[in-house]
């Protein structure tokens, strides 16, 4: 899991078990945990990726 210090506000390392895509028929990027596969989130707050979780190769 990655480690955001208390002082700085800045993340320290990528989210090691998810995952996400972008979904091509609505655009939003889609969460998914690495272990299971399952979805776990879409974020519909912005059209950018989710901060710190590594993006899946088509």
């Amino acid at each position: 899991m990655a480690t955001n210090p208390p002082k700085d506000g800045s993340r320290k390392g990528a989210v090691k078990q998810r995952s996400q895509v972008k979904n091509p028929k609505t655009g939003l990027w889609t969460k998914r945990d690495a272990e299971t596969g399952k979805f776990i989130d879409v974020k519909t707050s912005s059209d950018k990726p989710f901060k710190g979780v590594r993006k899946e190769k088509n």
